[in-house]
């Protein structure tokens, strides 16, 4: 070996070492940025699981109840309707003061009664309803505890917090800690989270008109994003002339799936509410806006499908005699339909999460009724946690972090549902 050749190996040996060394510092790159990805994602979800989790037990407290049809004020014989405007709070009040006999002034009095749930007077109310033999009776009641007095009995509050920085009082804690070693508290699971609407108070307050919503919502939106943007994919890519027009469409399609989301909730306010005069806070809008909002992305996914089918299906069928239209529905159509159904779910669960262009609507309106139709007032996930989250109270704090978690796992299982029909469509 010559000494230029010797020198010309030296060289390329050094390269290569600089070359392989610029290839593990990249690879260590990629490696660090997964694993910060991985890290702040681990925080964000812990984040919210601890805090939302609390919000799926409810506590209870054992009150004795005495149903005086006096306190009451009902007489011998009442009506459903006398029943129904009975005084169950001053029984409620009176059961408290029996227990605790000791409490005498009114600031205390008031302390004492915040204890148990505005909702507690209701459910004697419906007890009494259903089984009018309790008038006269005194019973031990479980009745739902306030959320202070929740958050206290869940340990998500401490004494060694000074009073005046927390809304529960030390005098209340006493209380809750006499009817702790009584056994007169008990935790089970919240139901009522996903049985009541909205409420103004968190203990009372559940998803269950903002799920309702949704469902009407993405219901609409699918109804009218599905088709149209199947049918306008299948146009622009198998029957449509190559020209300018065609190219300016494509163009605005692609530029629509770029718009920020709020501009279309201008849009339906401008349009579907102020123009056509639909009604307000309804479903029936949310879905037309949203599947605005979707059509480009299942328009795009959709034409990416059926480009991605070999020419050689296309030709085969025409071969043997095969119509455009027969070829296209009979065998392109099935072929594509896997990463349709793909886009278009995404594209669904997209919209599930959008709260912009609702809250232009009106659909972020204090909903408590559950709708029945699309065209009934309503509000949807997202912007419940949006109302939550602007709330001060501590008890709405666990909500919005709970309504989040369903919200995620509702988002988990659409594109679970995806990867499952992509998986089956392609076997088939």
């Amino acid at each position: 070996m010559n000494k230029d050749t010797f020198k010309n190996t030296k060289r390329i040996e050094a390269s290569l070492k600089k070359r392989y060394a610029r290839e593990r510092r990249f690879r260590l790159y990629g490696q660090l940025a997964v694993l910060t990805g991985f890290v702040f994602l681990f925080i964000l979800l812990f984040d919210i699981v601890s805090k939302g989790s609390p919000a799926f037990t409810q506590q209870y407290l054992k009150i004795t109840v005495h149903f005086d049809a006096d306190s009451l004020g009902l007489g011998a014989s009442p009506s459903e309707e006398d029943i129904r405007q009975a005084n169950f709070s001053g029984v409620i009040k009176a059961s408290l003061r029996d227990m605790f006999p000791e409490v005498t002034g009114r600031s205390d009095k008031r302390q004492l009664y915040r204890l148990v749930s505005i909702g507690a007077e209701y459910d004697l109310r419906d007890r009494v309803l259903d089984d009018s033999s309790l008038l006269g009776e005194r019973k031990d009641i479980w009745l739902l505890a306030h959320s202070e007095a929740a958050a206290y009995l869940k340990g998500q509050v401490s004494r060694d917090i000074p009073e005046a920085e927390r809304k529960l009082k030390d005098i209340q804690m006493d209380w809750l800690d006499t009817l702790r070693d009584d056994g007169r508290t008990r935790g089970s699971f919240n139901t009522q989270f996903f049985q009541y609407g909205d409420s103004r108070e968190p203990e009372l307050a559940g998803i269950r008109a903002a799920l309702q919503g949704s469902f009407f919502t993405l219901l609409v939106t699918f109804l009218l994003a599905f088709p149209i943007g199947v049918f306008a994919a299948v146009y622009l890519e198998e029957f449509a002339p190559r020209n300018r027009i065609t190219d300016l469409i494509e163009i605005n399609i692609n530029n629509l799936a770029a718009v920020p989301s709020i501009v279309f909730g201008l849009l339906g306010l401008a349009v579907f509410i102020n123009f056509f005069e639909l009604p307000r806070s309804a479903p029936l809008v949310g879905g037309i806006v949203l599947s605005l909002m979707t059509l480009p992305t299942i328009i795009i996914t959709s034409r990416a499908a059926i480009q991605s089918v070999s020419p050689s299906i296309r030709q085969a069928a025409l071969g043997v005699g095969a119509s455009k239209l027969q070829t296209v529905f009979h065998h392109v159509l099935p072929v594509a339909m896997p990463g349709i159904l793909t886009g278009s779910i995404i594209g669904m669960a997209q919209a599930l999460g959008e709260s912009a262009p609702l809250l232009m609507i009106g659909m972020v309106a204090f909903i408590m009724d559950v709708p029945g139709s699309v065209t009934d007032p309503s509000t949807v996930l997202p912007v419940q946690i949006y109302l939550w989250a602007d709330s001060p109270e501590r008890g709405f704090t666990e909500k919005t972090s709970a309504a989040i978690m369903v919200l995620m796992g509702f988002l988990i299982l659409m594109n679970a549902l995806a990867i499952y029909l992509r998986k089956r469509f392609e076997v088939k």
